[in-house]
């Protein structure tokens, strides 16, 4: 099975590639803002965020979406992968 995605073909190892490329966009953001992260299940495909000092813990996954891709997380937590700056934020307010 193939997805489009924007203007190109993703079929599954370009999917994973792009998932793991988004996820680890959102690791970099959260751990500047003191937050633990680690990739975790099968290929890498969640991103699981804890807050150190609260030990709360939250599962992001990265997903296409439409003509992009989103963060979806617990909650009804939404946001496009472009704005891993605001989700780390909020994923920092949820977790302290």
């Amino acid at each position: 099975m193939r997805q489009v995605i924007g203007m190109s073909v993703v079929g599954g190892p370009d999917l994973a590639r792009v998932r793991r490329r988004h996820l680890a966009a959102l690791a970099y953001e959260v751990e500047l803002r003191g937050l633990a992260w680690r990739l975790a299940g099968p290929g890498e495909s969640v991103l699981s965020v804890r807050g150190p000092r609260s030990g709360r813990r939250v599962m992001v996954v990265a997903t296409p979406s439409g003509d992009g891709w989103s963060y979806l997380w617990p909650g009804g937590g939404m946001a496009d992968v472009a704005a891993a700056a605001q989700v780390a934020d909020r994923l920092a307010r949820l977790l302290s």
